[in-house]
């Protein structure tokens, strides 16, 4: 007989999820403070915090940096979660522009309700001081701003961006940042920096569309790897991969992919860089999502890991702050010098403007305020959509949960047609990303992506409900 009397943290805890079940604190609701729970509850004030943090660990809870613990809005509901990926072991050659194109023009149509394309919408960003910052730089120093810049970006950005990479363990100098034209350019870089056409990259899968693009026009191909939509990369699967085939580059999502929402544990980082390093092959990942964690702390990317030299890191601010400034960089450490000849050749040098308001932005410390904001929302908006999807979607849809990022990935049963549904969607003014898109090998016709980058209305939960109708309606035919 379990005789076992529960601690008081256990107590507290218990009391929580009782409250959360019956409706009692809805999704969402900020907790009385630790120390106000102490006093409420008459246990010390390290008790308080031990119950938060257990339930914190289960998914209960979410801690917001300066604000408190919050009931997570994250839907525990009845939908499982995809499948992990399991593709062709061998390397494919990359045939996606046309699809890739249409798929762009489309997402950019205002008509349509946008669930297509994985960019936060202005209106929710919000970054009007932002915007404001460029104005006056533009207005007070317009004329001196309106020069070529430095080949490795302006000064006052690359020191801001070596400040945040402090936060995660990573020491950076100024130098060793190269501002870009988004994230984007610096893959490029990085793939031409290491890879020469013909060569195999070895890339998540399903994985973003844009990155397959770049690799079909740099003439590379893609070596899709076993993916889980929680955990990442199957790495003892690539460890057998790696013993048969030769690559040239390996290619990953620091956190919460696209489109999967998948973040590998930080133990599966520092081995899979072991992996890599024992075959000698360069790690480029790219970190886009990385600011948009709903967590207590932010995941570190594989640079900052132990064996994490031997990687290019890529990141930008459009994911998170401003797409349209088309600003971001990338940190090449022993490719350095290939990766600014690039730079070089490519694009001289990145707009000056841009890097000056968003340098002036970062040294305020409202991105950091703005961060706790768009978190927020994206969460908030991610289980909106789950529950959204579950109501209205086919029985058997399974949806992605990521913990960070504001993309959806679904699977609906063996022999739906994502592409039948795409056009049926569009002809009733809604845009979502076919899954078939994500991979090299045109796999995943029965997925799809959906994004949550626009503030939540009426209308995006009309379109939701209409797709899933459709689904319906494509499955019993």
């Amino acid at each position: 007989m379990d005789t076992h009397i529960p601690f008081r943290y256990e107590q507290l805890a218990e009391l929580i999820v009782g409250m959360i079940d019956n409706g009692a604190l809805a999704p969402g609701t900020r907790l009385p403070s630790v120390r106000a729970a102490s006093v409420q509850h008459r246990i010390s004030i390290s008790t308080a915090l031990q119950a938060y943090r257990m339930l914190e660990d289960r998914g209960i809870l979410v801690a917001r940096p300066q604000s408190g613990y919050y009931v997570a809005v994250t839907h525990r509901g009845g939908l499982a979660l995809p499948s992990t990926s399991r593709p062709r072991p061998r390397a494919s050659t990359v045939s996606i522009s046309g699809a890739v194109a249409a798929l762009l023009e489309h997402a950019s149509n205002s008509k349509l309700v946008p669930l297509g394309c994985a960019v936060p919408n202005a209106m929710l960003l919000q970054s009007k001081r932002l915007d404001l910052a460029l104005a006056r730089a533009a207005r007070q120093h317009g004329a001196h701003y309106n020069v070529y810049c430095a080949p490795r970006g302006e000064l006052l950005l690359r020191r801001e961006i070596a400040k945040r990479a402090m936060r995660v363990g990573h020491v950076l100098s100024p130098d060793d940042v190269l501002i870009t034209s988004g994230c984007t350019e610096a893959l490029t870089l990085a793939l031409t920096a290491v890879a020469k056409p013909g060569d195999t990259i070895a890339i998540e899968s399903p994985t973003y569309f844009g990155l397959l693009h770049t690799l079909e026009v740099l003439g590379l191909k893609a070596l899709e790897l076993p993916t889980d939509p929680a955990r990442g990369v199957d790495v003892s699967a690539f460890a057998s991969l790696l013993d048969t085939e030769s690559v040239a580059a390996c290619v990953l999502s620091s956190n919460f992919s696209n489109p999967l929402g998948s973040t590998m544990a930080e133990a599966d980082k520092k081995t899979l860089l072991a992996l890599l390093a024992q075959h000698a092959v360069p790690l480029i990942e790219d970190d886009v999502y990385g600011d948009i964690h709903f967590g207590r702390e932010r995941p570190k990317p594989f640079i900052a890991l132990e064996g994490g030299s031997n990687t290019i890191y890529c990141s930008s601010f459009s994911k998170s702050l401003a797409p349209g400034y088309r600003v971001g960089w990338i940190v090449a450490g022993a490719y350095a010098q290939r990766v600014m000849e690039r730079k070089l050749a490519f694009s001289l040098s990145s707009p000056v403007l841009p890097q000056v308001a968003l340098a002036e932005f970062l040294a305020s410390g409202a991105y950091d305020a703005h961060l706790r904001r768009v978190r927020r929302i994206f969460e908030e908006n991610l289980a909106r959509m789950r529950r959204a999807i579950e109501a209205s979607f086919p029985a058997g849809t399974k949806v992605s949960q990521p913990a960070g990022g504001f993309v959806l990935w679904l699977e609906l049963p063996k022999g739906f047609d994502s592409r039948s549904l795409f056009d049926d969607a569009l002809e009733q003014g809604i845009c979502f990303a076919p899954g078939d898109v994500f991979s090299a090998s045109r796999r995943f016709r029965n997925c799809l992506r959906l994004s949550v980058g626009s503030a939540w209305n009426d209308r995006i939960e009309d379109g939701i409900q209409r797709l899933g109708q459709l689904a319906q309606k494509l499955l019993a035919r």
